[in-house]
Order: structure tokens, then sequence, then C-alpha cells
């Protein structure tokens, strides 16, 4: 029943997408704020990672993708006492464990890119117990929507790789918990811009190199639709990229390092959820889309809003990935090389629409409850003197660089 071929590429996806929170989205992040704030963002993706795996061991797993209800999972893969050695997840040819570990990186990333939004400014205890409560009321409910055989995926909803479970999630959770716990000291004249272009860059090649076991992986086993998903996020992330440098070449007569990576991610959010849907062209297509929607999406919400979403979560990630869920069934019909849909494009589009429309809405109020909670019993944001003096040494103890002699 296991196909060992399989199974060694789902094992090399989840050590991709693992890659993707350590070190690479650390790097990424850590590069975009203050020199003063690089360790606190590096041990939150670490810590957060730890959190989301032992969740997952407990409960995660079982209300994701136990069980059929519409609404969330069961509780007989508790503590993943179903795993045997030899179980095979079903509809596969892999070993359940390889399965779990898979999913894993994904619940683990997925609150991992939310630390955008807050960094430099939130109590580390709350960025832990925010954490998992997130994955327990928001990523897991929906990751059972859609891919564990919940209300979303009876209705026909397509999310390859996680446009909807991941970025929609992520991006609309980042707005709230942005808007609740208020701007960084001095937003938006005094912001200062990224410490480290140099680690902006390395974090992001990390995050495109590991993407392909992220989209490629989704296609659970080894062969034509892992291919064809491999080459449409490649040309995805690369047309974004240029395009992105494009317009900052337009707008400000200089195309920046950020903004190229900035661009790249952009694609790559876009591209997940139609990656396994969409043939060459189409992928491009959804590229050049991204950047151009996802660029206006980030200057709207800093300078239109006044919202401080830090690092661009939801103009990036929530905004990429809700075009590419809404744009699916269009580019599943430009050019050569896509996969047939099971309903006419304009019904396909409608459900699309819902798909990421009740999710947006499932996010943001559950994660107003969470945060307003933790507001009010643990605490959500660092004081004053803490942030002035850097997250690195108020929380920490420690410092990222330190002065020559």
């Amino acid at each position: 029943m296991i196909d060992g071929a399989d199974t060694a590429w789902l094992m090399i996806s989840s050590v991709l997408v693992l890659m993707m929170t350590l070190p690479a989205l650390g790097l990424f992040y850590a590069g975009l704020v203050q020199a003063k704030n690089v360790l606190s963002v590096l041990v939150q993706c670490l810590a957060i990672a730890c959190v989301v795996s032992l969740a997952w061991f407990v409960l995660g797993y079982s209300e994701a993708f136990s069980g059929s209800g519409p609404l969330v999972g069961d509780l007989k893969a508790f503590l993943l006492q179903h795993a045997g050695r030899n179980a095979v997840h079903p509809g596969s040819h892999v070993p359940e464990t390889v399965f779990i570990m898979f999913q894993m990186t994904f619940a683990i990333i997925t609150p991992g890119l939310i630390v955008g939004a807050y960094v430099e400014r939130m109590r580390f205890g709350a960025v832990l117990l925010f954490s998992l409560l997130w994955l327990l009321f928001v990523y897991d409910p929906v990751a059972h929507w859609v891919w564990g055989g919940g209300w979303l995926a009876g209705y026909g909803v397509m999310d390859f790789a996680g446009g909807i479970v991941v970025h929609v999630t992520a991006g609309i959770s980042a707005l709230v918990i942005a808007a609740i716990i208020g701007p960084r000291d001095g937003f938006p004249r005094e912001v200062r811009p990224p410490h480290a272009p140099w680690m902006v860059m390395i974090g992001g090649c990390f995050l495109w190199v590991g993407w392909f076991g992220f989209n490629a992986g989704s296609a659970i086993r080894s062969g034509a639709d892992a291919g064809m998903t491999m080459l449409a996020t490649h040309l995805s992330a690369s047309a974004a990229t240029l395009t992105w440098m494009l317009i900052e070449r337009i707008k400000f007569g200089k195309p920046s390092v950020v903004g190229a990576v900035t661009g790249s991610v952009a694609g790559l959010a876009a591209i997940t959820p139609a990656s396994g849907y969409v043939g060459t062209l189409g992928a491009v297509v959804l590229g050049v889309a991204a950047s151009c929607v996802c660029f206006a999406a980030v200057a709207a919400v800093k300078r239109k809003f006044k919202i401080d979403d830090a690092l661009d979560v939801l103009g990036v990630h929530g905004i990429g990935g809700a075009l590419g869920s809404i744009g699916l069934p269009l580019a599943a019909n430009i050019g050569i090389g896509g996969a047939t849909l099971s309903h006419p494009v304009g019904q396909q589009l409608a459900i699309q629409s819902l798909g990421v429309f009740s999710v947006a809405i499932w996010s943001a109020v559950a994660t107003a409850v969470i945060v307003k909670f933790i507001a009010m019993t643990a605490g959500l944001r660092v004081a004053r003197e803490a942030e002035v003096q850097g997250l690195d040494f108020a929380a920490h103890g420690e410092a990222g660089y330190h002065a020559a002699g």
C-alpha cells in the first residue's frame, strides 16, 4: 500500500515547508525590523513552531483531519492515537505519520506569518498564547472546512495548497491584531526602514525554495501533477518579482531589494491555491496580477487606513491568497496545462468567493475575541520603555549585534 516514491517526495516536502519557518520566515522578518528587535522575531518563529507542533500532536490534527463533520473534526485522532507505524493515510500511498508531519508544517508557518503584523511591540508570552488559541479556533476549523471534508469542501471550494486555509486566515487575522494592538511608537512618520535588506533577501530566497514543498508537496504524490505544480509556482514567483520591480522603477525611479523579494512572496501566495489547477501561462498571469494588486493593497493598509500591519501580512499574504483563490477558475482556462474544473467557470467563481469571504469573516471575528481575551488576562503589549529599548534585550536579555571594540 505504501509507495516509496510518493513517501519520499512528501518527506522531502515536509522538510522544505518546515524550512520556510525555520529559518526562512525568521530571517525574512528579522531583516525587516529594527536591529534591536532582530532576535525577538527569530525566537518567536522558533517558539511558535514548537508550541504548534505539540498542539498538533495533542488536538490540532484531530480537529482538522479526523471525522467528517461540517465544522470541526472529532477526537478520534487525539494524541495521534490512530497513527500506528504501518498506518496508511486514506486515499493515498503514504504513511499516516508522514501526512501528519506534512500538514503539521503548514500549521506551523500559518501563525508564524501573523508575527509580521505585531513585531516590535507584543509580549512574548502573549505571542505564544495567541498562536496556540489561534491554531485551535481559527486554523484547525478552517483546515477541516476546506481539506478535512467540512462544509466548504462539500460546496466544492478548491484550494490546492492553502490560499484560503493559510494566507487568507493569516492575512485577515494580521489586520485585526494590528488594529487592536495599535501602531508602533512613531508610526507612520518615524518608523525606521528595514535594518538588513540582505537578510530579507536570504530569507525570501529560502521561502521561494521551500514553497516547492508547500505547493508541489500538496499533490501528496510524485508525478505529473507535482511537476506542473512546481513549474507553475516558479513561473508565478518570477513574473511577480519582475512586475514589482517594474512598478517601483516607474513610481520611485529605482527597484529595491526588499521590494523585489516582496513581489516574489506576493506571486507565491497568489499561486498557492491555484498551483495544482493552472497551466504555465495562467501562472504567469496570476504572478503579474498579484504584484499589481498587492502593491496597491500594501500602500492602502498603511497610508489610507493607518493600520500598522508592520510587515504587510494582509497586503501580501491575505490579498495575494484571496486573489489566487478567486482568480483560480479564470486562470485555469488560460493557455494549456490547466486542470478541468468541477463546475462551470461562473459557478466555481461564486464558490471560491464564498470560501474566501466566509473564512475571512470567521478569521476576523475569532481573532478579535482571542486578542481581547489575552489583553484582559495575560496582557498584550509591552511597556513603552521596553519598546523603545528593543525586545531583544527587554524580553530576552540578549542583543543581536554588538559594537566593535
